[in-house]
């Protein structure tokens, strides 16, 4: 016969609370009573009844996360950080990609109303209004991650002027005098383009730098490809700049082939710059310099906001900013 919970209870000489309470991650337990609690879950292979507990509770043990393109490396490093602080919580995690549409966001907050999915994490990329009832406790349990502004829902951000202005800045002290970007808005017009290419200009303004609209590469497609292809159309109209700021590292992974391909060395000629410290940047030839938060600390901040939202749905809506630092490698010239 499977274990039931107050199996687990007597082998570890705790409570059935106590138990419940380390399976969900809904209350503090101690260290050395966790770990016994922990170690008859496995001695007895214990299996939590989730369809159970979602007649008793109204939940079905499942988030979703909605990221715009799970083909980045981006995506992929935060979607293993949400899945592995889920999991502490005792959340399974229903994986969707939104391609950057309203319409797949909205279905997604629909399944949250309709209580298919306990809450949601969405990462939305462009100003959307969300078709949400003035009424708190009618709304979805949703986190958004990212910049869109809004006062609705719960977010987690890293704040993308500040942290474009400090990477911008780095240049400039650098001694760059022509520091173009890699990722302004073309179509699109997505938040995270518009506020990063803000803090770019700002920082530009305080360097005593002019700015100039040539060196603003238009890109809406943020893959290396999109990057090669955005610095290889700039290249064959323009000259080569100082230094190239691409908003995410995939974007400047595709620069720093386009420029290899030509023949252009790094940062001997130029400069290269990215943004989220994927794995991929860290030990790209050579390792790129950009800013650098962390995704586990992020995951835990949406995930602990979503779990008070399932929690109370009336409480006010709040943001919380998650650090940044720069960490400068061998793809960036040093002062």
């Amino acid at each position: 016969m499977r274990a039931t919970l107050k199996d687990v209870a007597a082998r570890a000489d705790v409570s059935a609370k106590t138990v419940s309470n380390v399976i969900n991650g809904s209350a503090v337990v101690r260290p050395d009573t966790r770990a016994r609690v922990e170690a008859a879950l496995a001695e007895l292979d214990y299996v939590p009844n989730l369809s159970a507990r979602g007649l008793r509770n109204g939940r079905s043990g499942v988030i979703a996360l909605a990221l715009p393109d799970l083909a980045t490396a981006y995506s992929a490093e935060m979607a293993h950080a949400f899945v592995e602080a889920a999991h502490e919580r005792g959340w399974a995690v229903q994986i969707e990609e939104t391609g950057a549409r309203p319409e797949r966001e909205a279905t997604l907050l629909s399944r949250a109303r309709a209580r298919m999915v306990d809450g949601v994490v969405l990462n939305p990329t462009v100003a959307d209004e969300f078709a949400l009832p003035d009424d708190p406790q009618l709304r979805p349990a949703a986190v958004l991650i990212g910049e869109v502004p809004q006062n609705q829902l719960d977010q987690v951000l890293v704040d993308p002027d500040h942290a474009a202005y400090d990477m911008t800045t780095l240049l400039a002290r650098a001694g760059h005098q022509r520091i173009a970007v890699v990722g302004a808005a073309l179509a699109t017009n997505t938040f995270t383009s518009v506020l990063r290419t803000r803090g770019y200009r700002r920082a530009l303004a305080d360097a005593g730098l002019g700015s100039d609209a040539r060196l603003e590469i238009a890109c809406d497609d943020w893959t290396a490809r999109g990057g090669a292809a955005a610095v290889s159309a700039f290249l064959d109209r323009e000259r080569l700049p100082d230094a190239f700021f691409c908003f995410t590292d995939t974007l400047a992974i595709g620069v720093l082939s386009e420029l290899w391909r030509r023949g252009i060395h790094i940062p001997h000629d130029v400069s290269v710059a990215g943004f989220d410290d994927v794995a991929d940047g860290e030990f790209a030839v050579p390792p790129l310099t950009t800013v650098s938060f962390d995704k586990r600390a992020f995951a835990d901040e949406a995930l602990e906001l979503l779990a008070g939202r399932i929690a109370d749905r009336g409480s006010p809506a709040r943001a919380v900013t998650v650090p940044y630092r720069i960490v400068q490698r061998e793809s960036t010239r040093q002062r």
